[in-house]
């Protein structure tokens, strides 16, 4: 295959990203939410895009991301292709993920795959350096090596070794290293570890047989969850000897912290980031909802998270520990957790205005020719009035439209179902009254989403 050639891709789009709490959420987690302009998927699939055709990119995510995966596909005007979306039953880490990819590209065992992860943030440039390596993927499993910047504890590293066309084989993986560590592999050449790989699915096969013949003989996806969850890094790279890299000098971060995103951010002159009004501030970054007055004084090195429903304030110099927030919350089963007020849905969207013990209030938004499920609530009652568009409401078995300004009434145990026939968005507000209005509290009987 020559480097101009289209190769095929495997984007890993798994993750929960939890030291970006309260932006990202364990239902919502980093690569789906708008950090920048476009979220981290789409700009992944963008790039897959660069140098394949659809129906030869394959997206590995869990079951929860489905539907925020093919919603986010469908935003960019792009078709969700039959099987192209692979949902694992459980998360087992990147060596299962990628193997599951690659099976699905066995059927040309000979032709390259690159591998992207979509929750890192990468500069334009990236696809010609992957064209540029198809002669090497020829003979090794690349991995591509960011050139540091700076001496990062919170990377692995990749110490290359003799030259090989246009990288070098792989010398030593290095795990994450202290400050003094850091130091030392920065001044023996080595590169920070991105994650991106490129492979052909015969060698991927042959070398994964050698190191981990359970992998490389699973049957996929039955047998998923009975696999071991490593990295392809642990599994495979570091015990291999066929192994090269190919150093990226294109802008690279894997938005793992705040820190993180306050350096990938437009900052203004003072090293602030984010829209607020700043007297003698510095070095701080500030997130909050749209339409949020926010000001600051005489504060420095500060990261302050505002959502609907949670705040996080730490000093930029702890954002690695925010993961240590989410484990307690966690332990607690807090709900911010898991979700933000704004929840995806396969047939839209609904976002919680206000809410007590015995009320809940919602906006709901139905994408055009979208429906929810025929179902039913044992424990509340909903009344639904029409915001703007028009709704196709089904109601034990009688049928009305609903325009702009009508409202029905949807009592507890009624079978019923809420459909948008109409060109544009459906704009409801939903108030539930009962005692018991968690959304566990309902029984469906037909759903177009297989849910």
């Amino acid at each position: 295959m020559k480097a101009g050639d289209r190769i095929r891709t495997v984007l890993l789009a798994g993750g929960s990203g939890t030291r970006l709490w309260p932006l990202s959420r364990r239902h919502c987690p980093k690569q789906f939410i708008r950090l920048l302009d476009e979220t981290l998927f789409q700009q992944a699939y963008r790039r897959a895009r660069l140098h394949s055709s659809p129906d030869e990119i394959v997206i590995v995510t869990g079951s929860a991301y489905e539907f925020l995966v093919k919603n986010q596909i469908e935003e960019l005007g792009e078709e969700v292709l039959h099987d192209q979306v692979l949902l694992e039953p459980c998360g087992r880490n990147t060596l299962p993920a990628i193997a599951w990819g690659m099976r699905r590209f066995a059927d040309d065992p000979d032709h390259p795959v690159v591998v992207y992860p979509t929750d890192h943030l990468i500069g334009d440039g990236m696809a010609p350096v992957v064209l540029q390596s198809v002669p090497l993927a020829e003979e090794c499993l690349v991995t591509f090596g960011v050139v540091p910047d700076r001496p990062h504890t919170g990377y692995g590293y990749i110490k290359p070794g003799d030259a090989l066309q246009n990288g070098y084989r792989v010398a030593a993986f290095h795990e994450k290293p202290d400050s003094a560590s850091a130091e030392q592999h920065i001044r023996d050449g080595a590169l920070w570890n991105a994650g991106i790989f490129l492979m052909t699915p015969r060698l991927f096969f042959e070398e994964c047989q050698k190191y981990a013949p359970e992998i490389a003989e699973a049957s996929l996806p039955g047998e998923y969850s009975l696999l071991p969850s490593i990295s392809v890094d642990y599994g495979l790279l570091e015990r291999s000897g066929r192994v090269a890299v190919v150093p990226l000098t294109v802008p690279w971060s894997d938005l793992g912290t705040f820190a993180a995103l306050h350096d990938a951010s437009r900052q203004d002159q003072f090293n602030n980031v984010g829209d607020a009004h700043l007297f003698d501030t510095s070095g701080c970054t500030f997130i909050h909802p749209e339409g949020k007055r926010v000001a600051a004084v005489g504060v420095s090195d500060l990261v302050v998270i505002d959502t609907d429903d949670a705040l996080l304030v730490c000093s930029s110099g702890a954002t690695e520990r925010v993961r240590e927030v989410v484990e307690e919350l966690d332990a607690l089963h807090d709900p911010t957790v898991l979700e933000h007020r704004l929840v995806y849905r396969p047939w839209g969207s609904y976002l919680v205005l206000e809410e007590s013990r015995f009320f809940k209030i919602k906006r709901i938004t139905v994408k055009p020719g979208a429906s929810l499920s025929l179902q039913q609530h044992h424990h509340r009652s909903e009344h639904w009035v029409v915001v703007s568009g028009c709704a196709n409401v089904w109601i034990d078995g009688e049928t009305r439209l609903l325009p702009q300004g009508e409202s029905t009434f949807v009592r507890a145990g009624a079978v019923h179902r809420l459909e948008n026939r109409g060109q544009i968005p459906l704009e409801m507000i939903e108030v539930q009254i009962g005692e018991y209005l968690a959304e566990d509290d309902i029984v469906r009987f037909d759903d177009r989403y297989g849910r």
